[in-house]
């Protein structure tokens, strides 16, 4: 391939998120008019536009909204990927034991944390047989 010409998957690749964006604000729309809330549902759609048009816009300036993208991803960008989602797995792990904890301190049942934390639990055993299999 001759030097400066970009892959046709890249060119794809950074539409993905933004639409994507687009199609989440459209169901955040949807669920909240049809729930009496359509103020709401505008302002998460705005939320979900804004996001999607910083993403495609500054993309071609940013390294960083790149590798969100996934256009132009390498072995460095996939090894920052994994470790990005280990931390937001143990933040989200932690906060809905906190959560479930704050609820039973309330006399309430803790319910839907302890669904959340065990589906996340089931998970993580489940990936983890998985890969060590795979292996």
């Amino acid at each position: 391939m001759p030097t400066g010409t970009k892959p046709v998957r890249s060119a794809r690749v950074k539409w993905v998120v933004p639409a994507f964006s687009l199609l989440v604000g459209v169901a955040y729309l949807l669920a909240a008019a049809a729930g009496g809330k359509l103020q709401l549902g505008l302002e998460a759609f705005g939320v979900s536009v804004v996001f999607g048009a910083v993403i495609l816009l500054f993309g071609g300036r940013s390294e960083t909204i790149r590798g969100l993208r996934g256009d132009e991803r390498d072995e460095r960008f996939a090894m920052l990927d994994l470790r990005a989602s280990a931390y937001t797995a143990l933040v989200l792990v932690l906060v809905i034991i906190g959560a479930f904890i704050f609820e039973l301190a309330q006399g309430r049942s803790g319910a839907p944390y302890y669904w959340l934390g065990a589906i996340a639990g089931v998970t993580y055993v489940i990936s983890m047989a998985t890969l060590r299999i795979r292996s």
